[in-house]
């Protein structure tokens, strides 16, 4: 099976690295970034292009989701797999006479950290059962964590994602503004985080719950409201207090 991975960013190199560290052949990557692309023909001796998109069995189209339509428009081969990696797309946005497909892998990307692939779980979703099957073969050949789930599904794991993911990044983003403002090195507070993630693995992350808000100690929440002088920090901090005094109904 001939496989062209389009696209030249995060989720493009991972996956080109997961695909041939299991020696799951790929005849191409192709997309705009050349100096990406030329860097991920380079370190795993693919071919790359920016102007000719070979012809290929199936194809998986790493892009941002404002792209997938439009990216999808430029495979013209009839009745081959296509596939994206988006975790908020239907696989119907794919626009062309091929059999449409989703690819997802729950994980955040960057290209200078490195990953366990067999630790990713992957979403998978096609138009037959042949299909699905085909592209739950390919995933499990990388991950240990693989499951078909339709659309439906797949927005709430997007959406669960974000919760987890991306908001708790921003909050770390936010808790190192107040260390860097007050000289504190953010690394102090890495074993703290490091713990707290570690913890949820063995304990319901409800369960799991310390902190001022859960003992409704509101003389400690009343001297931290007055040390932060951003307004957007301290609506943060007021927000997710009520959110845990709510959820344990103090």
């Amino acid at each position: 099976m001939k496989i062209v991975i389009i696209g030249s960013g995060n989720v493009a190199y991972h996956l080109s690295k997961a695909f041939d560290a299991e020696k799951i052949e790929i005849s191409q990557v192709f997309g705009r970034n050349e100096k990406a692309l030329e860097a991920i023909s380079s370190e795993l001796g693919i071919p790359f292009s920016t102007s000719e998109l070979q012809d290929a069995d199936f194809y998986l189209i790493c892009v941002n989701d404002d792209s997938v339509r439009e990216v999808s428009k430029l495979i013209t081969k009839k009745n081959c797999l296509v596939a994206h990696t988006s975790g908020s797309l239907p696989k119907e946005i794919l626009e062309g006479n091929y059999r449409k497909a989703s690819f997802y892998p729950l994980q955040t990307f960057s290209k200078t950290k490195r990953l366990d692939y067999g630790k990713i779980p992957f979403f998978v979703e096609a138009e037959n059962q042949e299909d699905e099957i085909l592209l739950k073969n390919f995933a499990e050949k990388i991950s240990e964590n693989v499951m078909v789930s339709n659309y439906e599904k797949r927005k709430y794991i997007h959406l669960t994602a974000v919760f987890s993911c991306n908001f708790v990044n921003h909050l770390f983003s936010r808790a190192k503004e107040i260390s860097d403002a007050q000289e504190i090195p953010f690394h102090y507070f890495l074993p703290l985080i490091e713990e707290t993630v570690e913890k949820i693995h063995n304990i319901e992350p409800k369960l799991a719950q310390t902190g001022p808000a859960v003992r409704n100690d509101t003389r400690i929440l009343e001297i931290h409201e007055k040390l932060i002088n951003d307004d957007e920090q301290l609506k943060i901090y007021k927000t997710i207090n009520e959110s845990i005094k709510k959820m344990y109904e103090l």
